[in-house]
């Protein structure tokens, strides 16, 4: 059985379209990453102006698929990224001593 990863992608906008800068691994439960990304700032309305987006992706037997997308500034990536990394932090300390 395969397991469904989790990953939250960050692009950024180009000339030729988005390009992705960044990816980080949410791990196989549903619940948490969709926890974390409800936690994030920004908004659901991408527009021909939004220059910075997060994807909430999920694979599925190896193929990404797209859940949720935000369009956000660099302060809210920069806030963004502060949280992704705290609560992944808490997240594999909080498994550990299980």
């Amino acid at each position: 059985m395969t397991l469904n990863t989790f990953y939250i992608l960050i692009s950024i906008r180009t000339r030729e379209g988005f390009e992705r800068i960044g990816k980080y691994n949410l791990g196989n439960n549903r619940k948490t990453a969709t926890a974390i990304f409800r936690l994030l700032k920004g908004s659901p309305d991408v527009d021909p102006q939004t220059m910075l987006t997060m994807e909430l992706e999920e694979t599925v037997n190896g193929l990404p698929l797209n859940l949720q997308m935000l369009g956000c500034t660099l302060e809210e990536l920069s806030y963004n990224t502060k949280i992704i990394v705290k609560e992944k932090f808490k997240h594999l300390n909080l498994k550990e001593r299980r």
